[in-house]
């Protein structure tokens, strides 16, 4: 899991192979990759990929959620 999340403090950290970051979860941005398919969790300047029930924990805890659901509809969608 590249996330861990203290629900006590609200502080999370994002883990990567050569990255280790941790911050207030309010601090962390949920947005969506589309070349990835997935979303990232950004934490100062660092972009980690992230499952779906892992961005929903850190909307819980305070995250920003700034993912963009992609529609068959618009152009460049990969749906």
């Amino acid at each position: 899991m590249p996330i861990e999340i203290n629900e006590t403090t609200k502080r999370c950290t994002l883990i990567a192979d050569d990255l280790n970051i941790e911050g207030e979860a309010a601090e962390v941005q949920i947005i969506t990759d589309a070349d990835l398919r997935m979303s990232i969790a950004t934490l100062a300047g660092q972009r980690v990929p992230i499952t779906e029930a892992e961005a929903d924990a850190l909307t819980v805890a305070g995250a920003v959620d700034s993912r963009r659901h992609l529609k068959t509809s618009e152009e460049g969608s990969i749906i």
